[in-house]
C-alpha cells in the first residue's frame, strides 16, 4: 500500500515538472524580449530581464526533482529530527519519503504558480498571482512543523 502512494506522489511530481515544461515551451515564442524575473510579496514586478529567464523555473524544478528522487532513494543519507534506531528506522523512513515528496510538490506548484504570473505579467501590468504568497509559505513552514510533530511520536 505504501508503495502505491510513493508511486502516486512519484506521478504527480513528474507530471508537474513536465507541465512546467509544457507550458514553458508553449508561451516561449509570444513572449516579448523584456519579461519580469521577479516580483515583490504584493505580486508586482520589480525586476525584469531577457525571456530566456522564462526557462529557470522549469531546470530549477527538474533539479529538484532529480535531488528528492534520489534522497528518497537514499533515506539513510538524510538528516532525521529524531535518533534513527531499529524499531523507528521503518516509520521514520517512510515519513521522510512521504514528507519529501509532499514537499516537492508544494515547490513545484509554487514554481508553477511563479512561472504562469511571469507569462501573464508579460502581456497584462495588472496580473495578479492565483496564490499569494503569504499562503505559499503557509504551507511549506506548515507543512515542516507538521511532519516534525509527526516524528517526534515515532520515536
Amino acid at each position: 500500500m505504501k508503495e502505491v502512494a510513493l508511486t502516486i506522489f512519484d506521478c504527480i511530481n513528474f507530471g508537474l515538472v513536465a507541465f512546467l515544461w509544457w507550458l514553458t515551451i508553449k508561451n516561449y515564442k509570444t513572449l516579448p524580449q523584456r519579461i519580469p524575473v521577479h516580483f515583490d510579496l504584493d505580486g508586482k514586478a520589480d525586476n525584469f530581464g531577457n525571456k530566456a529567464y522564462i526557462f529557470l523555473m522549469p531546470v530549477l524544478g527538474t533539479l529538484l526533482y532529480l535531488v528528492f528522487m534520489y534522497i528518497t532513494r537514499h533515506p539513510e543519507s538524510s538528516n532525521f529530527p529524531v535518533e534513527i534506531t531499529e524499531s523507528n528506522q521503518e516509520a521514520q523512513f517512510l515519513i521522510m519519503m512521504i514528507f519529501l515528496r509532499w514537499l516537492l510538490m508544494l515547490v513545484l506548484f509554487i514554481f508553477l504558480n511563479s512561472q504562469d504570473l511571469m507569462i501573464r505579467y508579460a502581456f497584462d501590468e495588472n496580473a495578479k498571482p492565483k496564490a499569494s504568497v503569504g499562503t505559499m509559505l503557509f504551507s511549506v513552514l506548515g507543512s515542516v512543523i507538521v511532519v516534525v510533530i509527526i516524528a517526534a511520536q515515532f520515536k
